[in-house]
Formats: structure tokens, C-alpha cells, sequence
């Protein structure tokens, strides 16, 4: 039987509880709402072929992502680390596979969110902004690049987003769904029809359009289209890891989670509806800003100004953040591997890890010349980081099965309730969304599975992995 985790054993220093309900459910809500929901929307309705479908999809999403927050509450409160996944992954699996995690993330997951966002902003900048005339075909990426670059320079000064400041631009979003929700309200009791009843995809190849066939074929994909809801409701792996500053240890991150996310799901499900009231399946599904356009629809010009504002503030707060955390763990992760090595260089000046930031930035701008390259950005990034994500996803929820195997005796504030039909149906549904995100093989999920690799082999040829833990 394995020994009780040692006092001294860094992992075992316990984070002060100080957050009630209320601020957990707060910091849960500002963790997921996102730009996502203002771009992934469109790409669920070209797979579905009824709006009830479509409101289906999203209430599934906030039903299974709460089950993964239980999961992740569950090793968060006994395993508590400022690595998160890459603990717990370490813990379960080994050196190598945390490691692994770490390179993901770096070239990957936070690179590719990065590169996915700047394309949120730069789609909904040209919606109300013509800059084709000097950026070309490719304005999105030219946006995109421009704003990773700027916010990268913010960094290495030593800037810093608040908090304040983010729960600030998150009440905005929220502002901004709300808005969306009365402005279909008004729309409805007006009796106006959608502005559009058909158009690509399913929506429309449902309604008798001869518009494009999605992929290919007229059948509803709810593995693909899934794909999509949960890249939305991304970030509740980072909200669960609050249970272990709570308060109650017991029920605090349960119930911090189950009101966070049932926010998160009805503002997900007022968005949609207000979206097929407005527009229509097929004009959502033909959308590539759908905020925007439902606003002009309903308010006029300026309540698309406005709609845009809120997004491309969204994005452009997400993307800091994930510029600030993102070489943090690069950092710790190559500080593990091995000190000499240039990204565990810690700046003292600036209190950055000045190398992992430029190196992240990079291979964020990397990733959104890939974008530019296959003419639709936003899609390449959903395909290129959704196989590794759902990956680890996958072996996450399997690290609470092994984790009770393997330090039985541990201390667990929070267990998962109904164990082990909740973490194994957390894997099995993430292990079907892994299947769906590479059973349509695309460049995208081609080329991040094979960086995926080439980080396997680095370790492999480095020869110099710490295998303790």
C-alpha cells in the first residue's frame, strides 16, 4: 500500500481557504464565459438540423462539463498545486507524461486558444472595419498577429491584468449575452420573423436550400458539433481547482460548480436562442459573427459597434491571460527538466519568465500563419488543438481512478459522489469527443497530433527526464 504523502512533500502544503461560494462561483463563471460562445455557435448549427437540436447540444455541454469539474474538485482539493493538470497528470501517470502535458500546452492547447481568439477578434473587427484594402484577404490573421504582438510586449514590461479588471470584462460579456437575450425578447414581441430562414449547411439543406453540404454530407454530426459546444464551455478544469482555497471543503466547490455552470449554460442557451430568433438556423449557420449581426438586425448600426467592442475585449482579456499562465507553466515544467535551459530562466526585473513568454508568443504567431495558410483560421485552430485537449482530458478523468488506486490513504476533502460511474462516464464522453475531433481528418488535427509527437520524441532524445514523482 502507498505510504501517506510525506509533511515536507511540497504537494501537501495546503492553500489557505478563504473563498466562500460566492466568489467561487464568480471566478467560475469568469473562467469559462469567453469570446467562444460569440463564434462557436455558427459551427454547431451547420452540424444540427433543428434548433431544438441546437439547444440540446448546449445543455448536454453544461451537464457533462459540471460532471468533469467534480472530477477535477476531487483532485484539486487532494492534490492541490499551483500545475494544476500537470500535477495531477504527474502524479498519476509519471514524469514523462507530465511533461508531455507541459509541451501540449506550450505548443498546442494555450498556443492554439491564443491563436483561435486572435481570429475571434480579427473576424469581428472586419465585420465593422474594412481593412481589406491594405491587409488583403488575410485581415483576420494580420489582426490577429497584431494583437498577440502587442499584448506580448505589455508582458515583457511586466504588465499585468488585475483581477478587478478581468471580473470587470466579464461582467461585460455577460452584459453583452444578456443583451442579446432582449434583444430577441423584442424581436419576438414585435412578431418579426428571423432575418434569415435558411442558408449553409444542415439548416439549410433542411429547408430545401441548395446551399453547401457541411463536410460533405447532409447527416447531423453531433460528435463534431460537440466538439465545438465544449470548446465554449473550456475552463471549468480551471475553475475546480478552487476547492482547494474554499471555505468548506465539502460542498463549497459543488455547489460553487453547480451554480457557476448553470449560470454559464442558461447565458449559453439564452445566446442561442436569441441567435435562431434573430437570424434563423441557416443564417447562424452561415454567420461568421453572429452577435454582431443579430445586434444590427434588432438595434442598428450601433448596437453592432457595441456587440463588437464586447467581443473583441473578451478575447483580447482571455488571450492576456492565457499570456500570463501559459509560460508560467513552460517555465516550471522546463525548471523540472532541466535548470540550464534557457525557458527556466526567470527574469527577477520584470517577474516574468521573460523567455517562455517570447517563445509562447511565437508559436502563437506560428499558429496563426497556419491559420492564415488554410483560409479559415478560426476552424484550423478547433481542429488542431481539440485531439491533444480531449487527450488529456481523457487521461484526467482517468487520473482520479488512478489516483485512488495509488494513494488510497490520501487525504480527499471532496470526493467525486457516485464514484466510479461519474469519472468513467467523464472519460468515456471525453473520449468519444477525441474520437470526433480526428475521425474527420483534416490538416488541422493532423499537423497538432504531430506536434503533439515531435514533443514526445524531444523528451525521449533529451535523456535528461527527472522520472521522480
Amino acid at each position: 500500500m502507498p505510504s501517506p504523502v510525506p509533511a515536507d512533500d511540497p504537494s501537501s502544503v495546503q492553500p489557505q481557504r478563504i473563498l466562500d461560494v460566492r466568489h467561487a462561483m464568480a471566478l467560475c463563471i469568469g473562467m469559462v464565459v469567453g469570446a467562444g460562445i460569440f463564434k462557436t455557435s455558427p459551427m454547431v448549427a451547420q452540424f444540427l438540423a433543428t434548433p431544438e437540436q441546437l439547444y440540446l447540444a448546449w445543455a448536454l455541454g453544461g451537464v457533462l462539463s459540471f460532471i468533469g469539474g467534480l472530477c477535477f474538485a476531487e483532485l484539486a482539493a487532494a492534490f492541490p498545486d499551483a500545475g494544476g493538470d500537470y500535477h495531477f497528470l504527474r502524479r498519476a501517470f509519471g514524469a514523462r507524461l507530465g511533461f508531455l502535458f507541459a509541451w501540449s500546452r506550450f505548443a498546442v492547447i494555450h498556443t492554439g486558444s491564443m491563436a483561435l481568439l486572435g481570429f475571434v477578434f480579427g473576424d469581428y473587427l472586419a465585420q465593422v472595419v474594412d481593412l481589406s484594402p491594405w491587409l488583403g484577404e488575410s485581415v483576420s490573421a494580420w489582426l490577429a498577429g497584431g494583437l498577440i504582438v502587442a499584448l506580448t510586449g505589455l508582458n515583457l514590461l511586466g504588465v499585468r491584468v488585475g483581477l478587478g479588471t478581468q471580473l470587470g470584462l466579464t461582467t461585460l460579456v455577460i452584459g453583452g449575452l444578456l443583451l442579446l437575450g432582449i434583444g430577441a425578447g423584442w424581436q419576438q414581441w414585435q412578431g418579426l420573423a428571423p432575418a434569415a430562414a435558411a442558408g449553409p449547411g444542415l439548416a439549410g439543406a433542411t429547408a430545401g436550400s441548395t446551399g453547401p453540404e457541411v463536410l460533405g454530407t447532409a447527416t447531423v454530426s453531433w460528435g463534431t458539433a460537440m466538439v465545438f459546444v465544449f470548446l465554449a464551455y473550456g475552463g471549468w478544469s480551471d475553475a475546480a481547482t478552487l476547492s482547494a482555497e474554499m471555505k468548506d471543503p465539502r460542498r463549497g466547490i459543488v455547489r460553487a460548480l453547480l451554480l457557476g455552470l448553470g449560470t454559464v449554460t442558461a447565458l449559453y442557451l439564452l445566446a442561442n436562442w436569441a441567435y435562431v430568433r434573430v437570424l434563423g438556423l441557416g443564417g447562424l449557420a452561415a454567420s461568421g459573427a453572429p452577435a454582431a449581426e443579430a445586434m444590427r438586425v434588432v438595434f442598428g448600426r450601433g448596437a453592432e459597434l457595441l456587440m463588437v467592442g464586447v467581443v473583441t475585449l473578451t478575447a483580447l482579456s482571455v488571450m492576456n491571460a492565457i499570456l500570463i499562465a501559459g509560460p508560467r507553466t513552460t517555465y516550471a515544467a522546463a525548471r523540472d527538466l532541466a535548470a540550464e535551459l534557457q525557458l527556466a530562466r526567470w527574469d527577477a526585473d520584470r517577474g516574468t519568465p521573460t523567455v517562455a513568454v517570447i517563445a509562447t508568443s511565437g508559436m502563437a504567431l506560428a499558429l496563426v500563419a497556419f491559420g492564415a495558410a488554410t483560409r479559415d483560421g478560426f476552424s484550423t485552430m478547433v481542429d488542431y488543438l481539440s485531439p491533444v485537449y480531449w487527450c488529456f482530458m481523457t487521461l484526467s478523468g482517468l487520473a482520479v481512478l488512478v489516483l485512488r488506486r495509488k494513494a488510497p490513504t490520501h487525504l480527499r476533502p471532496f470526493r467525486v459522489p457516485l464514484y466510479p460511474v461519474l469519472p468513467l462516464l467523464f472519460v468515456g464522453c471525453s473520449a468519444y469527443v477525441l474520437w470526433s475531433s480526428v475521425v474527420y481528418v483534416s490538416s488541422g488535427a493532423i499537423v497538432g497530433v504531430a506536434v503533439l509527437a515531435a514533443g514526445a520524441l524531444l523528451l525521449w532524445g533529451y535523456g535528461r527526464l527527472k522520472c521522480a514523482g
